[in-house]
């Protein structure tokens, strides 16, 4: 099942196929195809073509196949829901969530799609008159991670479809049978063939086939700092435009003047929901020193209760990592920080289970220095280091210094603080006194070597749409 890739509207099956690893025991659970350049290259005709036609209809013409795509989405939340957990390895509860939130962007864009207004700018001369109007960027390569294989799906095509892009989506290896799924519920709109089509494969090979192609025009990518850059500079071959959001080292701040039950409650949240596998997700957790050892116990008390085992299991709080690459980066991380002098309040080991899988405990480490690995790289996993500060101008140094900017928190009741703290924080999302951060009408995005260009909001469909300025001369 899902062993096939949609191409013009047609199912698309290849000889060679990847293995889809459930996490949660390490077992196949099914294969996709390995789509190559023959592949890609028709997927980019078939959007081409269907190109011509799709942007001429009308925003709300385009919007009525997304709002079916929402429903259908919605309809099979649960089945949907317990595929992502299967070969993700995320609870079941927070794999519905993500097929709901799926469905909340799509219906967002559906509606924000008919909201691409120009402009009227007043002339030079009398006999002048300027406008401006949006049209759409055309075709568009979309790479999608797999720590959230249902959403991007969603953050990505739904803002191209809206805007009269037609597209070619790459989903994750780890995660492609979520992306399968998701469009076979989009063909069922019956969307002319062409406009949206995915293909599965060696990501090198499929990403090199679309920038080399001059008919697409644009490429959004989520993954990886370093896959970024690389992606960026293939990009310049054509100037192509190009959307990255990529790696975050967030840090969330508590003041002394916080909330501390408030703040313990969605730091837990946040940095271990998915495992710890969220680009905005918390790296470090920086206590006032008044305030550290009363708000180390209480996040200490909340992480010990956490539950963990396979996604699909009723009550399970949280999954297995994606795969024993990234068990074993928790294990070199852990380790390098005790050598350094961590001291380990929870946690800090792989969790044995009679299924196998990557499964790592829920941690918390203090006692933290700069030059552990942990600080300096982005963790990705259920690690929680705690350091102390003593005022705001060495903990917005530390915080700034990172060459990361993504995502950033901080807990406090003085409103003053609020406004010159998240003034000063170099970072593309700043949350106060929560750590949610992702939704439909919001601008998601970082700065510095987190990336360029936002998802969500109209702001997203900025990223798929070229201004042109007409400037007419009255005779």
């Amino acid at each position: 099942m899902f062993d096939y890739n949609w191409i013009s509207g047609n199912k698309v099956y290849t000889h060679e196929m990847i293995n889809v690893i459930n996490p949660a025991n390490g077992k196949v659970i099914g294969n996709v195809p390995i789509s190559g350049k023959k592949e890609v290259a028709a997927a980019i005709e078939a959007a081409s073509r269907a190109y011509v036609s799709w942007s001429k209809l009308t925003p709300s013409e385009r919007g009525i196949y997304l709002i079916h795509w929402a429903e259908n989405l919605l309809n099979k939340r649960d089945e949907l829901a317990l595929l992502m957990s299967e070969e993700q390895g995320k609870p079941i509860n927070e794999a519905r969530g993500e097929i709901e939130g799926s469905a909340q962007f799509i219906q967002w864009y559906a509606e924000e799609g008919k909201r691409i207004y120009g402009e009227v700018i007043p002339p030079s001369s009398r006999n002048q008159r300027i406008t401006v109007i949006k049209q759409p960027v055309g075709v568009c390569g979309l790479i999608t991670p797999w720590n959230f294989p249902g959403a991007m799906i969603a953050r990505k095509v739904a803002p191209a479809l809206a805007a009269g892009c037609t597209i070619i989506v790459k989903p994750a290896s780890e995660t492609p049978r979520i992306a399968i799924a998701m469009f076979d519920e989009l063909m069922a709109t019956k969307i002319p063939a062409g406009v949206a089509n995915l293909v599965t494969g060696k990501a090198s090979v499929i990403s090199d086939a679309l920038f080399e192609d001059k008919r697409v025009r644009k490429i959004s990518f989520t993954g990886s700092t370093n896959v970024g850059k690389t992606l960026m500079k293939n990009a310049a071959d054509q100037v192509k435009r190009i959307s990255l959001e990529l790696g975050g080292n967030a840090p969330v701040i508590v003041f002394p003047d916080s909330n501390l039950d408030v703040a313990a409650e969605k730091i837990v949240e946040n940095k271990f929901e998915n495992c710890g596998q969220m680009c905005n997700g918390i790296n470090v957790i920086m206590a006032h020193k008044d305030i550290k050892e009363e708000l180390i116990n209480k996040i200490k008390y909340l992480v010990q209760r956490i539950k963990v085992g396979e996604g699909t299991k009723a009550g399970v709080q949280m999954g297995p990592l994606i795969n024993e690459a990234a068990l074993q980066r928790m294990e070199d991380l852990v380790k390098d920080a005790k050598e350094k002098g961590a001291t380990v309040l929870t946690g800090g080991e792989r969790i044995q289970t009679e299924l196998g899988g990557y499964f790592y405990s829920p941690t918390i480490l203090t006692d933290i220095t700069e030059d552990m690995d942990l600080i300096q790289e982005e963790i990705f996993g259920p690690v929680a280091p705690i350091m102390t500060f003593e005022d705001e101008e060495e903990v917005i140094d530390f915080s700034n210094k990172s060459p990361y900017g993504l995502a950033a928190y901080f807990f406090t009741n003085d409103i003053n603080r609020v406004y010159r703290i998240s003034e000063r924080l170099e970072y593309g999302m700043v949350g106060v006194n929560g750590t949610q951060l992702s939704v439909p009408q919001a601008p998601f995005g970082g700065m510095k070597e987190s990336g360029m260009g936002r998802e969500g909001g109209h702001f997203g469909l900025d990223e798929f749409v070229e201004l042109k300025y007409i400037s007419l001369t009255l005779q």
